[in-house]
């Protein structure tokens, strides 16, 4: 760990702030919100933008969820993928298909992912690895998606790029 976790004792940060991300997490705050709480504008925005990439979403939460979890094992953010692979359970995603998800790249012609999930997978790792979205996968996605699930996909992916990012940049420890 790079800068260690925040404690109230460290330094004072608005009581509604601290509440409002607890409440986003079911009542305890996790060591990235410890880590986010060193700058309260950041926490502040990173937890509504946050909630609304997890919980206002018209994109199928379970394909939301298996593009983040693609995201964490494409940029090795274990912290990541440990969070969300019950989320993705939870969602309709199997155990089977969490394993899978170990090779990436063989998941995506992978018969445990149906044709709408396995380009789902290569888009998350072409924006991931690449930045761009080949043609090809864009184009077979518009065909199962609306403009707005598209537009969410996009933003889902992105979004927890910057979560594996600050992650791994401030070497985030899992929760004991």
């Amino acid at each position: 760990m790079r800068v260690p976790l925040w404690t109230p004792e460290q330094l004072r940060r608005d009581p509604a702030l601290v509440a409002a991300i607890e409440q986003r997490r079911g009542g305890q705050l996790l060591n990235l919100d410890r880590m986010l709480l060193w700058s309260e504008p950041l926490a502040r925005s990173w937890n509504v933008f946050l909630k609304t990439l997890r919980q206002e979403l018209s994109l199928s939460p379970k394909l939301r969820e298996l593009a983040i979890c693609v995201v964490a094992r494409a940029t090795a953010a274990d912290y990541e993928f440990r969070h969300h692979t019950p989320e993705f359970q939870k969602a309709g995603g199997s155990v089977a298909q969490i394993e899978a998800l170990g090779d990436p790249d063989a998941a995506t012609t992978s018969a445990l992912f149906d044709a709408l999930e396995q380009n789902v997978i290569r888009y998350a790792l072409a924006s991931t690895r690449e930045v761009s979205i080949p043609d090809a996968v864009s184009d077979v996605l518009s065909r199962r998606l609306n403009a707005t699930e598209l537009v969410e996909l996009a933003a889902v992916v992105a979004g927890y790029n910057m979560v594996a990012r600050f992650l791994l940049a401030l070497q985030i420890p899992p929760e004991s």
